[in-house]
């Protein structure tokens, strides 16, 4: 089992542990009555940034704020970044790793679209500016990759309907990925461009 995965069980089992006591205390989009929105605006993050705490760091950073402008419409904004030494398509299981590293920085924009209580879609898109590193950290080229995601997830609400959850699950899909230097490429060769991968973002509304 892969270690996002680890957290996002431990995650889920400790969410039910502490809100399952009290089914009232969940209240999955309840603010929202007579077609007015209690709390337009919000602020998140994902848990999975829990893994900067590990000794081989991903480096990993989420930051997104969102406006909900209907009963079951979202629009959102998102920052990204993190470094990766192996290719994202067999990333966890990858028998082959570059020669150095990446570092990602990205700003996206999503649409969420929720069909009943919590159950939701998402569309998002994210370019990427790519910066490739020699193993001593030693900057070699830029590249771009254009990164999609569809997901599909839960939110639970929760303190007053202001904290919410959201575990998910989601296909990404990069079919724009350019400029890898020629012995990252040739790792690249042959790797799908796009990964199943299970999420669990928070947030605050406001």
């Amino acid at each position: 089992m892969k270690l996002h995965e680890k957290i996002l069980i431990i995650l889920l089992l400790a969410a039910t542990a502490v809100f399952g006591q009290k089914t009232t205390s969940i209240d999955l989009l309840s603010d929202v009555t007579d077609n007015q929105i209690k709390h337009n605006y919000s602020i998140g993050s994902s848990f999975f940034m829990l893994g900067n705490l590990l000794p081989d760091t991903p480096d990993y950073y989420l930051l997104t704020f969102g406006y909900q402008f209907t009963k079951k419409d979202r629009i959102f904004t998102e920052f990204n970044t993190w470094k990766y030494s192996e290719p994202l398509g067999t990333y966890g299981d990858s028998e082959e790793f570059y020669p150095g590293y990446v570092r990602a920085f990205g700003i996206g924009i999503g649409y969420q679209r929720f069909h009943w209580k919590g159950l939701f879609t998402t569309v998002q898109v994210t370019p990427f500016m790519k910066q490739y590193y020699t193993t001593n950290s030693d900057k070699i080229q830029k590249g771009f990759q254009l990164y999609f995601q569809f997901i599909a997830g839960y939110r639970l609400e929760f303190f007053k309907k202001r904290w919410y959850i959201e575990p998910a699950y989601a296909l990404k899909y990069w079919p724009v990925d350019t400029n890898y230097p020629s012995d990252f490429a040739k790792i690249e060769k042959g790797k799908p461009s796009y990964k199943f991968e299970p999420s669990l973002n928070f947030g605050f509304k406001f």
